[in-house]
């Protein structure tokens, strides 16, 4: 057991986030020469790639979630703290959080980014976005209560708009939810009820740009919307949501505007930097992108303050190639490695070259036997490139349960076309279409549900 007096001798490393930067940070520095601080506000680390199977009924959120204290308990030199960072002092060193404050010799800021709905936080609650588990969630329990009131509803033009699903935004999470609720109507809910035929449920996925996964070469977007077509997707590119309100998604495509009647609407279109990123602004001087995320040096420091660290999708990294980093996970795993290098490196007195990227290539799933692979020089689509993305995912998950238990699920899934996790938890399923004196729709307050899972 180590003492206090060794332990705060030690250079005191303070972590703010555990997700992919901030978590394998930690675990590189764990058994280090240094006091090691994990502040994040949940006490989990959320494999997000996969939230949107929670959110389509084929994954539980715990299959996707592993305990920060499980994760690093080995590691007697870390300390996990279930906190939220208020605002940051660089002169002094010190960390506020709420109620206490918190000296540090090494600060890494790995708090990623939200949803941004381009000045239209108003449309957040119509058109949820999916970074948490509550958003999973909540999407989960919109996509299954629209089957649930369509088999309900009399009317075939209300029927028409609980069976119709409009997801904001072309690239993987857009891509990914949109084959997932192809692949439950067209597949895993077409025998399951009697009034309604799912199979004649609309999934439109609205895309501003030209094509679907942008970042990606045009050929494999070119693949990826053959394939959510083949799957039963209407794909709209060059198109802009200008309004969501009364259930009604109004998309401007050149100079054509039409209105979509549609009770599921999804976001998956624009992110923004957490708030992490303007208190560093205010604080240490930093200077933000329109994101709001940090532009930082090519060491992963904040300019002028090298013991002030970003990683992950908050920070701006614009040192290598025409285009910042993506914000995918292995730039936020590498990020994190590569912090928790330079700190060992500056510990032994030597110096640190600056951060490079290691690209392995570009993944995004469409449906089974169904994906996109870019490695390099190398293009992949179909069913090799799905077994590449499934076994891409089951390495990156955190621990073996998870591991295990999702190759299972999936396994189960690919043989059955059953999704286990379909349960509507927090409001319930009671819910009815009213219409008001305009003609617009608008789903009646849901009661409470009786059973809460």
């Amino acid at each position: 057991m180590v003492s206090q007096a060794e332990q705060s001798a030690k250079p005191h490393v303070v972590i703010v986030g555990g997700g992919f930067g901030g978590l394998y940070a930690a675990k590189a520095l764990g058994n280090s020469a240094t006091q090691v601080t994990l502040i994040d506000k949940r006490n989990f680390h959320l494999f997000q790639p996969l939230l949107y199977q929670v959110a389509t009924g084929t994954l539980s959120p715990a299959d996707i979630s592993s305990p920060l204290r499980g994760i690093l308990g080995k590691y007697r030199n870390i300390t996990v703290l279930m906190e939220e960072v208020t605002d940051v002092d660089p002169e002094s060193k010190k960390l506020m959080l709420r109620g206490r404050e918190l000296d540090y010799d090494t600060l890494i800021v790995a708090t990623g980014v939200s949803h941004f709905y381009f000045g239209n936080d108003h449309w957040k609650t119509t058109a949820p976005g999916l970074k948490t588990v509550e958003d999973a969630l909540e999407m989960r329990r919109r996509i299954f209560v629209a089957f649930e009131a369509a088999e309900k509803e009399s009317d075939p033009e209300n029927r028409k708009a609980w069976l119709t699903f409009v997801i904001v935004g072309g690239g993987p999470t857009g891509v990914e939810l949109a084959g997932a609720i192809a692949e439950l109507a067209f597949n895993t809910l077409k025998s399951d009820f009697r009034n309604i035929d799912t199979t004649e449920a609309k999934i439109l996925l609205i895309e501003g740009m030209d094509r679907v996964l942008p970042p990606y070469p045009p050929e494999l977007s070119q693949k990826a919307a053959e394939a959510l077509v083949r799957l039963g997707v209407t794909v709209q590119t060059q198109s802009l949501v200008t309004n969501i309100e009364n259930n009604i998604v109004t998309v401007k495509q050149g100079d054509e505007v039409q209105q979509i009647p549609a009770q599921t609407i999804l976001w998956a279109a624009g992110v923004k930097a957490s708030a992490m990123g303007k208190v560093l602004e205010q604080r240490a001087g930093a200077k933000l992108d329109r994101a709001g995320r940090v532009m930082v040096d090519p060491d992963l420091s904040v300019p002028e303050h090298p013991d002030i660290f970003v990683v992950g999708d908050l920070a701006h990294y614009a040192h290598q190639g025409e285009k910042p980093l993506p914000g995918v996970a292995p730039v936020a795993v590498q990020q994190g490695k590569y912090v928790a290098k330079l700190i060992h490196q500056r510990l032994a007195g030597t110096t640190p070259t600056p951060f490079r990227y290691d690209d392995a290539g570009s993944l995004a799933v469409i449906g089974q036997n169904e994906a996109v692979v870019a490695l390099k020089s190398l293009k992949l689509t179909g069913a090799i490139a799905w077994f590449i993305w499934i076994f891409a995912h089951i390495y990156y998950l955190i621990e073996f349960d998870n591991k295990l238990i999702v190759m299972i699920q999936w396994m189960w899934n690919y043989f059955t076309r059953n999704r286990g996790a379909r349960l509507i938890t927090g409001e319930s399923s009671l819910v009815s279409v009213d219409v008001d004196a305009d003609g617009n729709y608008a789903a009646a307050a849901p009661n409470k549900s009786p059973v809460e899972v």
